[in-house]
């Protein structure tokens, strides 16, 4: 009499992780490379100055202006505008009750004219706390 034996098979109940791992690397990937391209912003060349980094005293983040060489105004999305649009849009963007800050950053061959037009813009607009922004130079060695 042959008993034959014969072994049962237990079930894995361990999960296959790898498919999952291969997707995260391939997005991973895609990540890395459309990050770069998703900057937006507004390409001025500012004038290099040695001054301290302004802090605002709130948590607002400041409204961005930029004013190109030709006198164009640039909102932070990349839109060119002229001063009423301009003013329309610090109109929206600020809040009458806190105190957002508006930066300008203007190009180092700007005319004064169209800098100060910024300036009034946003002051008409309600904007009460206006700075001009600089790049970072390095200081001078004694």
């Amino acid at each position: 009499m042959s008993t034959t034996c014969r072994r049962k098979r237990r079930s894995m109940s361990q999960m296959n992780v790898v498919p999952y791992i291969d997707v995260m690397l391939v997005l991973l990937v895609i990540f890395m490379v459309t990050a770069p391209m998703m900057q937006t912003g507004v390409n001025v060349d500012a004038p290099d100055a040695q001054a301290d980094a302004l802090h605002a005293d709130n948590q607002l983040e400041p409204l961005q202006i930029g004013v190109d060489k030709a006198g164009t105004f640039l909102l932070d999305n990349g839109d060119e505008v002229d001063a009423t649009g301009l003013q329309r849009y610090v109109t929206q963007e600020l809040d009458p009750k806190a105190e957002r800050p508006v930066y300008i950053r203007a190009d180092s061959t700007v005319e004064y004219r169209y800098l100060m037009n910024a300036m009034v813009a946003a002051q008409q607009a309600g904007a009460k706390k206006i700075g001009l922004m600089a790049d970072p130079s390095a200081p001078d060695k004694p």
